[in-house]
């Protein structure tokens, strides 16, 4: 049988074969890894299916190949080994599988997932030297709140103009907040709009990686002609090459050629350039030249806007009470959200029984009581202010007198320490002050817990009294 009658006996088999894994393994899961599956070519006893990623590729080999076997044998006896290959057909985002912000559908194969692209567009053509882009994470689905407005702003712009006043981009904020879902989205967006624009996405760990083997391949010159010819140059989890002078060194020199041909550059991290530690400060002013955009923690209002968006794109009804209790219960970030979702969602899909706020907070017991564990800085304040014998307001006045100074610097301390919060949000809490007040505060507690032996004891006390 060859690909011209491949869609007629073979589509109406694959029909059965999907609903019935369909039914067996939940929406969400056959969403995100059955659906994207195309049948291609039935010839000599072997059925060849595509992805569109060679992520879902290993993602199916690995967990749902014996069964689509079984299945499919079934519906049709002449069929005795299934093949799966690598191919996408579907441009930009119409196709493509979707999820909010940077959460978890199944997995993160942010940095796993592959999609043909354009001959201009990194890939194979390029030398591979970029990782692929997800096809899930657009500007379509980036659910936009006043925590992170300003970053998708500036990401919007990177992507759609020609060419932008600020260079570089440099998003920044906690982990799962939606940066690497918003580098995804320019890549994206620019391959629809101006596919002859050569774009890099890759993270700093693989930055590393391709040198350090240029390095020892001795061939840097085509390492630097690779990543100093691109249009558009995006690296995720800058943080990473903290500490690692050569590879910083390359960056910088990468870092200029690129701004000097007025090409634009994107970054990601999980602190501010300033608060990067073991990075050149010759980088981290160049870091600082361009446009910083913070990603704060998410709010209730944002929460509850990425679960309703979540529950539309996998097609399930979830009642409003059930919404409003996980945007509450759990705030840490995107990704831990989806993922509570679609636990109780595949709970529900599988034991057959109704969505509700009882059956939710059964299914999800653990991560509640993980979530309610979590300490917050108010807490902090609150417990060094009763141990220092101090008013809680003095963490926010203007007070310097070391009576209140050093209580408030120790709970700076312990707010960085204990909680997710970056440098800036913490600085917030503490009256408005500035990030650089904190890493003061933070340097010197930690020169007192190595000179003051009582003052070490009370740090400690406090720090066990807010973990218990």
């Amino acid at each position: 049988m060859t690909s011209e009658e491949v869609h007629t006996p073979i589509q109406a088999q694959w029909v059965k074969v999907s609903d019935a894994l369909r039914g067996e393994i939940g929406e969400a899961a056959y969403q995100s890894w059955l659906k994207p599956l195309s049948v291609r070519e039935m010839r000599d006893g072997l059925l060849t299916l595509s992805v569109p990623t060679r992520f879902m590729r290993d993602w199916v080999l690995a967990h749902y190949i014996d069964r689509l076997r079984l299945l499919w044998g079934g519906e049709n006896p002449d069929i005795q080994r299934i093949d799966i290959i690598v191919q996408n057909d579907r441009l930009c985002a119409n196709g493509a599988a979707r999820s909010v912000n940077g959460g978890a559908d199944g997995g993160r194969p942010a940095a796993a997932t592959e999609v043909a692209r354009p001959a201009a567009f990194v890939g194979e053509t390029a030398h591979d030297i970029g990782a692929p882009l997800d096809p899930r994470y657009t500007f379509e689905n980036f659910v936009v709140g006043k925590p992170n407005e300003f970053a998708y702003a500036a990401a919007r712009r990177v992507a759609e103009a020609e060419r932008v006043p600020f260079n570089p981009l440099f998003l920044y904020g906690g982990v799962g907040l939606g940066k690497t879902h918003l580098l995804h989205a320019i890549g994206w967006e620019i391959r629809c709009r101006i596919p002859v624009r050569s774009v890099i996405y890759l993270s700093a760990e693989k930055f590393m990686y391709r040198f350090i083997r240029a390095l020892r391949e001795q061939n840097t010159v085509d390492f630097k002609d690779q990543f100093r010819s691109v249009d558009i140059l995006m690296i995720d989890d800058v943080q990473f090459i903290s500490g690692k002078e050569s590879t910083q060194e390359e960056f910088f020199h990468t870092f200029n050629a690129l701004v000097d041909q007025g090409r634009q550059i994107v970054l990601s991290a999980d602190k501010s350039p300033s608060d990067l530690e073991g990075i050149q400060e010759r980088l981290k002013s160049r870091l600082n030249c361009g446009l910083v955009a913070d990603i704060h923690a998410t709010t209730y209002e944002l929460r509850l806007g990425i679960l309703q968006s979540k529950a539309e794109q996998i097609g399930v009804t979830i009642p409003t009470k059930v919404m409003e209790f996980l945007a509450h219960k759990i705030t840490a970030n995107v990704r831990e959200l989806e993922g509570a979702l679609n636990r109780v969602v595949a709970h529900a899909q599988l034991v057959g029984r109704n969505i509700t706020l009882e059956t939710t907070q059964e299914v999800l017991q653990d991560l509640l009581r993980a979530n309610d564990r979590r300490i917050t800085i108010e807490e902090i304040q609150k417990q060094v202010a009763g141990h220092f014998n101090i008013r809680v307001s003095d963490m926010h006045s203007a007070r310097r007198a070391r009576s209140v100074a050093r209580p408030r610097q120790v709970a700076m301390y312990l707010a960085k320490q204990l909680t997710s919060r970056s440098l800036p949000e913490i600085g917030r809490k503490f009256g408005g002050r500035d990030h650089t007040t904190v890493m003061h505060a933070v340097r010197k507690v930690e020169e007192l817990l190595a000179s003051d032996n009582a003052f070490a004891e009370d740090v400690e006390l406090l720090r066990r009294m807010l973990e218990n």
